[in-house]
């Protein structure tokens, strides 16, 4: 899906409507299949430009194209059906803590599915072999049947990230994925995910902390400052000296390494669906 900005103004989800901002006068042209990392220092807008991308964010000023649509223009229904083509995943996953692993993954079907499939899936799984090789993508296939409070903060990242191998959706939208993650991890599941959605043709939007990651295996990479676009380059285009400028006064961003910590619990911040219908 073809993603495009024009002079966007937008505030937090949640903010008030005396709140300043966040995003201002951004514009920005994602192509359909592309693989975008999004990086910058904490504040810059990178997750209230995610949720501007999602539909779960109405602009205050501006205009967003989305698969050949505005979707701030269509109807209700139309409105759901344009969200059931994207995909987006928090950085703390919404995931029941009595769910089994199974389920939680196969919810990523769910915009594709009718409602009597849906509720049948709770009992009786409709495709194991699936869900089975989605978290085989992120060595997550012995836990199929685990419940999910019984899994660690990086396991329970790396579960949410598989529901995006068995959605429908042609449009990925990860705030933080790897935050959770080790470093064999971070590199496992970066791979994988960029790997998938260049095979399914899937357009992917990554915020990401992990810069190197970032730089290695995103094409394309995205500086956002203060909320408006500081550089848009490919990946072997971004200089020490774009970085520095990019992370002037969070220096501690820019050489924390893979393994920084989330959230220790959902509790810390506000979940968003990880399928946005």
């Amino acid at each position: 899906m073809k993603l495009v900005l024009k002079a966007i103004d937008a505030a937090p989800l949640g903010a008030g409507a005396a709140q300043a901002p966040v995003l201002r006068a951004l514009s920005l042209t994602v192509g359909a299949a592309e693989a975008v990392a999004v990086i910058g220092p904490s504040g810059a807008g990178k997750t209230t430009l995610l949720h501007v991308l999602a539909c779960a964010l109405r602009p205050s000023a501006g205009q967003y194209e989305l698969g050949g649509s505005q979707p701030w223009s269509l109807g209700r229904a139309d409105l759901r059906a344009l969200r059931g083509r994207l995909f987006l995943a928090p950085q703390v996953p919404p995931l029941p803590p009595r769910q089994r692993v199974v389920t939680a993954v196969l919810a990523g079907c769910l915009p594709a599915w009718t409602l009597a499939r849906s509720l049948r899936s709770l009992l009786y799984p409709s495709d194991l072999a699936a869900a089975h090789a989605a978290l085989a993508s992120f060595d997550l296939q012995d836990k199929l049947f685990e419940r999910v409070d019984r899994l660690s903060g990086g396991e329970r990242q790396r579960v949410g990230l598989a529901r995006a191998l068995v959605t429908p959706a042609k449009l990925w939208l990860l705030d933080e994925p790897l935050s959770a993650l080790d470093p064999l991890r971070t590199e496992q599941a970066a791979q994988a995910l960029v790997q998938q959605a260049r095979q399914r043709g899937v357009t992917l939007v990554a915020s990401l902390h992990h810069v190197e990651m970032a730089l290695a295996h995103f094409p394309r990479i995205i500086g956002l400052r203060q909320g408006q676009v500081l550089f848009d380059l490919p990946a072997a285009e971004v200089s020490p000296a774009l970085l520095a400028q990019l992370y002037a006064q969070h220096e501690d961003e820019l050489t924390a390494g893979p393994a920084a910590q989330p959230p220790s619990s959902s509790a810390d911040v506000s979940p968003v669906p990880m399928t946005c219908r």
